[in-house]
């Protein structure tokens, strides 16, 4: 007897992935990601020109949203979600991961630029996760990834908005699991440490590099793929009783405390 071939699911029925900043690095290796795993995907990106291209490049018109939106703006936040609800019917994952950043001294951060970060890095988020959130419980839950940083975990010279920021991030990713979670949404973090992005090897100079590689225990820089595939682990089944967490996704940097290369080396 041969086999009778299965036939492809329903879009309807298909999983709804929303990632924000998703128009370059982690985000748009995070959407390839959810496409991988037979996502559709909504991507949000407040830089229409690349987020066009991205999408285009995604070559999968059927399963793609792309959707210009600026995160920090409640208005804009509102209507795209209102538009993924409309044309995908659910959504089933939220991955908050648009952010900038301002490296200055404290003293020389001035009041509107920590303003600017503020309302990216965690207004942002806020504002996503209350949008996406009923759309999801009508279909009985989901998962929200906020993505966090290292900087939010440890503090650090240059970032006193963006550190502060993210340290913010960890905790509302705690509130959100706590309230959510009874009603069938897992809220969790994850906090990079320094990746191979083109904004990484365009600002980080080969001292600020090598530093780096001293400190970390695996040497080196994380890559985007590492840290969507965290990203899609969190949001997936495999995590179903993951909530409230702060995954480091960062080569052991949290770990080393002060971490004197020199003492390391010696001891390998």
């Amino acid at each position: 007897m041969s086999a009778v071939p299965l036939s492809p699911p329903e879009p309807a029925a298909m999983p709804v992935a929303v990632v924000t900043g998703a128009a370059r690095g982690i985000g748009l290796a995070t959407v390839q990601w959810f496409l991988a795993q037979g996502y559709r995907v909504a991507l949000l990106d407040i830089d229409e020109a690349t987020l066009s291209a991205s999408a285009a490049a995604l070559h999968d018109t059927g399963r793609v949203l792309a959707l210009p939106c600026d995160v920090a703006d409640p208005g804009q936040v509102q209507a795209a979600i209102g538009t993924v609800a409309t044309r995908m019917g659910r959504i089933d994952a939220l991955v908050n991961n648009a952010g900038i950043a301002v490296f200055k001294p404290l003293g020389e951060t001035s009041f509107q630029e920590w303003r600017a970060v503020m309302a990216t890095n965690l207004d942002g988020a806020f504002l996503c996760a209350q949008a996406c959130a009923p759309v999801m419980l009508r279909t009985g839950g989901g998962a929200i990834v906020n993505i966090a940083s290292i900087s939010g975990l440890r503090a650090s010279t240059l970032r006193v908005a963006y550190g502060t920021s993210k340290a913010a991030l960890i905790h509302l990713t705690r509130q959100q699991a706590v309230e959510w979670g009874s009603v069938g949404i897992r809220v969790n973090a994850i906090a990079p440490g320094p990746v191979e992005t083109e904004m990484a090897r365009q600002v980080h100079t080969p001292a600020i590099r090598a530093d780096y590689h001293d400190t970390i225990p695996l040497g080196r820089y994380g890559t985007m793929e590492e840290i969507a595939t965290a990203i899609g682990f969190l949001c997936s089944p495999a995590a179903s009783y993951v909530n409230g967490q702060v995954l480091a996704v960062d080569g052991g940097f949290d770990a080393t405390g002060v971490g004197l290369a020199t003492l390391r080396r010696s001891a390998t």
